[in-house]
């Protein structure tokens, strides 16, 4: 077993005192652990954990010490609580369905008129150069 594994056996908390140590004994050591940490992605920041967030990933960590168990105990209210996130997630769909719609038929109204304007200016006057003649 590595070191590495070791520490991920402790949790979050080890790595953060790991690196808070080594930032304290020189800071080149707390820097080289962080960048660790960041680049293995052991505190889930890695893939974007924010936009992980918003795409429901968040329920692939229940169960963690730093997620606690989605049940409340309640099964009446855990089963209100699924049917309302569901509705939620079902009207944040629709509501990003509409705002797709919203913008393309804008792009296409503006499209139309640019062509329409295009097509219904002047045609720019033809001039005639006359060729040179050498003198």
């Amino acid at each position: 077993m590595t070191w590495a594994e070791k520490i991920d056996e402790l949790g979050k908390p080890a790595w953060i005192a790991l690196m808070v140590l080594g930032f304290i004994i020189f800071w080149p050591v707390g820097l080289a652990i962080l960048a660790f940490i960041i680049w293995s992605g052991r505190m889930g920041w890695r893939n974007g954990a924010c936009g992980a967030w918003r795409e429901g990933a968040h329920r692939r960590h229940a169960g963690t010490w730093w997620h606690p168990q989605p049940s409340s105990g309640n099964r009446a209210f855990d089963e209100y609580r699924e049917e309302t996130l569901k509705r939620l997630e079902e009207e944040q769909r629709e509501f990003k369905e509409f705002l797709d719609r919203l913008r393309f038929a804008k792009d296409k109204t503006e499209f139309d008129q640019f062509m329409a304007e295009r097509r219904n200016r002047p045609a720019p006057p033809e001039t005639s150069v006359e060729p040179r003649r050498p003198e």
